[in-house]
Parts: C-alpha cells; structure tokens; sequence
C-alpha cells in the first residue's frame, strides 16, 4: 500500500491510496470510561430559541437569512445559570454534558477569537462555554462541545442556507478549514478537559476530518470524538433512533425529549416510560444515551423537561446498578425487553411479557446461582439441562415500565457470547 505524507494547516495526515486516511486512534481507558458514563445531556440552544423554530436548519427556510444572523442582537437571555443546568443533568442521573457551541448557523457560544459573531456581541456579553465548562467540573459532570463541521454562515465555506443546498460563488474550504481548527482548539486549550468533540454535517470534508482528529488527540489524547468529523472517529451516533446491538464498535444514541431539537412552544414530550425505555433499551445494545433538551431564549429549561428528568434520576437512584458500567447483553435486544451485564450479573429488563406469562431465554454456557427482582416480587426460575432459562413473576409485581431481574452466575457474565433472544 502506498502512504503519502502531507502536511495541512500545520497538522500531519496520512492518506492510504485505498481508503480513508488513518488517525490518532482513541486511548481504550477513555473509552471505557465513556462508555461507563451511559447517560449524557445534549443542549440545543443560541439565538435561534427567540423565534421557537429549528437551529441551524430554518436559516433561509421559515427565518429569513438577515433576520436570522441578526438575532444574537437581541439575545439577552438574563436567566441563565449554568449551575441550574448542570444540576438538572445530575439530578436526571446524567454523567456528561455535551453543548452546542457552533451549530450549522455559524453563531458561537464562547468568546473565540476568531469571528465578531459570538455571545460577546450579544446583549449577554457572557462567555457561556466558559461557565458550563467550570459548573460541569465542580458538580462533577463530564463536559464536551458539540462543534458542527459545516457552516452556513461562514463566507469562506462553500455552501450555504437553506440546509446548506445553495452553493456560495465565491468560497475558501483551505481557509475555512484553518478556522475550524483554530476554534476547535480553543475549546479544547480554554474550556478542557473536554470528555468529547461532537462534530456534525461534515460537507465536503472528506479527506479533512483526519486533521481535526489528529489536532484534537495531540492537544488531549484521552480526548474522544464522534464519527462525523468526514473521516470517521471513535463512536457512532445514530440519530432520533436506537442503535441496534453492536459491542464491537462503540456508539451512542443523540434523541430529543421533545421533538424539536431547539426550543419550541408546546412541543410534544416524551413520557416517562418512553424516556427510560430508550435509555435502556440503548444500554441493552450497549450504547450511550445523549439525551436533548432545548432551553428557552430566556435561558431556563421548561420546567416539565426538568421535571421528566428528575422522574428519570429517581429511577437511576434506585435501579442505575443495571445501566452504569455495564456492557449490553448477553441477550441481545428483542421484543420483551433487553438485557446488560456487569461482573457476574445480567440484568434482564422486562418490557413486555409472552402470552404465556413465562420469559423463557436461550442457552448459556453458565450456571445460574439465584434470581431476584430489584423491582419487586418473587422471581421463579429454571435452568434445563441444556441451559435453556424459564423465568417468570407474579402478574401484580410486573412492573410497567421495567420488571428488572438480576440474575447472579457462578462465573463471569462478561465472556459471554451475546445470544439472539425472541
């Protein structure tokens, strides 16, 4: 294979004639680490949330584009306390935060040197990346940005709104490329540790995306990053749906508790039981949840998201042993429910019982020492000479939302093959 070693922008990249260039591959201990957390915020938010339409997207479309790139004029969003935001995330049991602090609108929320067009020049005049960065490490949450790739608000970048279909006349993707890096470092040097760089909509950045890798990682190695930087990353994001099993490649679930990822009136909201099936349901195919919510424009969260997100703490309060540091599996997600692992325990969470009343789980090669219910009732089980596992619990201590049964095995849950569950 012939490598060919160039240099752009002052970072090294190596591109393979086969393929997508190689990158700075991400540290396993942060990963793990990553992957232990489960559970994150995602904060949609910026000037846009005056007008209750859609980030980014309704530039151009349901905003006029002056109107749009104006509103940080008005921007005052005299309410907002970071230490509130992060309380919220602790309370609903999340252990990372991830901020929009570029979206596809080009608007900043840090004072970057770099554009005028940032929360500096607002009515605000008050560095927001900066007061979630100090609020996330003294409650003790993980930090990371969200950093969108394109921009349609950029001069230099080539496309343009509506949804970045219209295509500039004049553009510099080498110049534009210098000032993504120059801004991704100054979230990474000013704001870090960073736990992630989330980056989003990669046009034309193939080929490039390996630099934003490579910059990132020298800066901090333990740092992790998604895959839409044009050449891939560490995780993947599947968006507005589950992710189906995969324990071999890291991933992680971005879903909005209402509709819309800014805020919008009245929106739709996810109920309870919705809000922590996905959560486990995505820990049973041994994904992450980063779980959005769209503050208001004058910087408060609505205060029934709060509310369904402390419904959700409770719950990790009592039964987050089954979400926390666990892998997904060994049976594989199917319609009664999933199921995650840690040490010598699968936990089986329920969803939905057979007709029939009893659970009944293929083979495993491991003995069952006990069975009990964390949500309450008596569990009555067996295991078949062949290692076939009956399970079943009085009707009146199902739970409706999560019957959760930890099973407790001789040895180790962790080697075991996952297994397809119907």
């Amino acid at each position: 294979m012939i490598v060919v070693l160039m240099v752009l922008f002052g970072v090294s990249q190596a591109v393979c004639a086969a393929g997508t260039p190689p990158y700075a591959p991400v540290q396993p201990e942060a990963m793990k680490k990553w992957q232990d957390m489960r559970f994150g915020m995602f904060i949609h938010w910026g000037p846009v949330s005056i007008t209750g339409h859609e980030i980014g997207w309704s530039r151009g479309a349901q905003t006029p584009i002056e109107e749009y790139d104006n509103l940080y004029k008005k921007f005052n969003p005299a309410n907002f306390n970071a230490e509130e935001w992060v309380k919220v995330a602790k309370d609903a049991g999340m252990k990372y935060m991830v901020l929009t602090t570029k979206h596809h609108d080009g608007f900043c929320l840090w004072d970057t040197k770099q554009t005028d067009y940032n929360i500096m020049n607002s009515p605000f005049k008050r560095d927001v990346v900066k007061e979630l960065s100090e609020a996330c490490k003294k409650q003790g949450i993980a930090f990371g940005t969200y950093y969108s790739v394109c921009d349609w608000h950029h001069p230099d970048f080539p496309l343009t709104s509506p949804g970045g279909k219209t295509k500039r006349e004049k553009s510099d993707l080498d110049s534009y490329n210098r000032y993504l890096l120059a801004q991704i470092k100054e979230l990474i040097t000013n704001y870090g540790p960073l736990v992630t760089i989330w980056n989003d909509v990669p046009q034309m950045f193939k080929g490039r995306g390996t630099n934003t890798i490579n910059m990132a990682r020298a800066l901090q190695p333990d740092i992790v990053i998604n895959n839409r930087t044009g050449d891939g990353g560490d995780y993947d994001t599947p968006e507005q749906k589950i992710g189906g099993f995969n324990n071999t490649r890291p991933w992680e679930t971005c879903m909005t508790i209402c509709h819309q990822w800014a805020w919008k009136p009245n929106d739709n909201m996810k109920t309870l039981k919705e809000c922590l099936q996905t959560l486990i349901r995505t820990a049973g195919g041994d994904g992450n949840l980063l779980f959005n919510v769209g503050p208001m424009p004058d910087g408060k969260i609505e205060q029934r998201q709060i509310d369904r997100l402390k419904e959700m703490g409770q719950w990790l309060q009592k039964y987050g042993e089954s979400v926390y540091g666990t892998r997904g599996g060994p049976f594989k997600p199917a319609a009664w429910g999933v199921s995650t692992r840690k040490d010598k325990q699968i936990y089986l969470h329920v969803f939905s019982w057979p007709e029939a009343g009893a659970l009944k789980l293929p083979a495993i090669p491991a003995k069952i020492k006990s069975a009990r219910a964390l949500t309450g009732g008596a569990v009555d089980f067996k295991q078949d000479e062949k290692g076939i596992i009956t399970l079943d619990i009085p009707a009146a201590d199902r739970d409706k939302i999560d019957t959760l049964i930890v099973i407790e095995l001789e040895g180790s849950a962790m080697e075991l093959a996952p297994v397809m569950a119907q």
